[in-house]
């Protein structure tokens, strides 16, 4: 989890309850739903952070303005809790890595290796017609999403729509959200806008990691690259 001051517990649950203008007995039924995820005292009182309230005001803003049902809201807050989860991955990511770099001051034969591959998912390969086949729907419907901002096909140098696997994969979430949940459109829109800033910030911090990876590997070779003689005279100053 994310280690800024943002996710550290602190507000007793009728504090909570207060700051948020909700039942105590709501905090209770959302943490059930797993909505929201409250810290623990060592006694065991739970306790809740500034990231805590705002889910919770994020969960009013949904229910009360968009009428959104248990169901989207619980998709939104699990997408919401996934890119908290992916920042602290992050942030212990770029540790190790500062770790790394660390031992490799000792170690400079040892050089990472960095990954440039793109996500094969992400390809736009499927004109409309052939994407709508595929996840059972109108070409029309396809339209109307992408003008919803809840799909975003690429392109071809025509101007062809062109779907990836990743856009094929949004689009069946949508299919199951409005079938099988029962979610309104203002509650896909929310549950999309998060998965495309999911997508955005994985893509993010993995060029992130990556472009930090590649300067260690250029460091790592100017060092090892430096003539011996430099190195015994810096020693002879430094003695």
């Amino acid at each position: 989890m994310p280690s800024d001051a943002k996710n550290r517990p602190v507000y007793v649950i009728s504090v909570a309850a207060e700051l948020v203008d909700m039942h105590p007995q709501t905090l209770r039924l959302y943490e059930r739903k797993g909505l929201i995820r409250p810290g623990r005292s060592s006694g065991k009182t739970r306790l809740y952070s500034e990231r805590d309230i705002e889910h919770l005001r994020e969960i009013r803003r949904l229910t009360q303005e968009l009428g959104v049902n248990l169901a989207g809201v619980e998709e939104v807050m699990r997408l919401q809790h996934e890119l908290d989860d992916m920042q602290g991955e992050f942030e212990a990511e770029i540790e190790r890595i500062e770790g790394e770099l660390r031992e490799q001051a000792q170690r400079p034969e040892a050089l990472p290796a960095p990954d440039g591959r793109l996500d094969p998912r992400d390809r736009p390969v499927y004109v409309i017609s052939i994407a709508a086949e595929l996840v059972d729907m109108h070409p029309q419907t396809l339209r109307l999403y992408e003008r919803k901002q809840l799909i975003r096909p690429g392109r071809s140098s025509g101007k062809t729509r062109l779907y990836s696997e990743r856009d094929i994969e949004h689009l069946r979430e949508i299919r199951r959200l409005t079938q099988e949940l029962g979610v309104n459109l203002a509650g896909v829109e929310e549950i999309m806008r998060l998965r495309h800033q999911l997508d955005a910030t994985r893509l993010g911090l993995e060029s992130n990691v990556r472009r930090i990876q590649e300067d260690i590997t250029e460091r790592m070779t100017k060092w090892r690259t430096l003539p011996q003689g430099e190195e015994a005279g810096d020693g002879a100053e430094q003695d």
